[in-house]
């Protein structure tokens, strides 16, 4: 992030439910192991699949900050002087931009475990995306810092 003063931030981890389900299958894939090959192959897989569950978890944060000249998801940023309107979306709303209303041009940060968001129109002419559609459980924080007036 540049100098500018963050306005807002969120960071969406994976929830307990999904950690909770992943061992669960990390953990019946290395009994089946322990049981055709020994402790020893089945203590190796479990070693394996944990490291790389908490490399994917790492790597799969939503990271969300808005500052006062960008907004940043992820590796993704853009200045804020070209956004559009913004519109917090409910679960149900979400569900028809994720789904059927979805354009394949727009750019998608989403999180299946996240019901709700904020969409982004996009208003730079030599930008093909026309929106961004980001999850996010602080949709009007998200878009009340992205209303906030920017610094050209």
């Amino acid at each position: 992030m540049s100098k500018d003063s963050i306005k807002f931030k969120e960071r969406s981890p994976w929830p307990i439910w999904l950690w909770l389900f992943l061992l669960f299958l990390a953990a019946s894939l290395a009994l089946a192991v322990w049981a055709a090959l020994g402790t020893r192959w089945g203590s190796i897989t479990m070693l394996v699949q944990l490291l790389g569950l908490i490399y994917l978890s790492q790597r799969t944060v939503l990271a969300i900050e808005v500052s006062e000249s960008q907004l940043r998801v992820g590796d993704a940023h853009i200045d804020r002087k070209y956004l559009g309107n913004v519109v917090a979306l409910t679960t149900e709303e979400m569900r028809q931009c994720r789904g059927p209303l979805s354009d394949p041009a727009g750019f998608m940060a989403l999180r299946f475990w996240i019901s709700t968001g904020v969409k982004v129109e996009i208003k730079d002419s030599s930008d093909p995306t026309p929106y961004w559609l980001i999850s996010s459980k602080k949709a009007q924080p998200l878009v009340a810092a992205l209303s906030l007036k920017t610094i050209e």
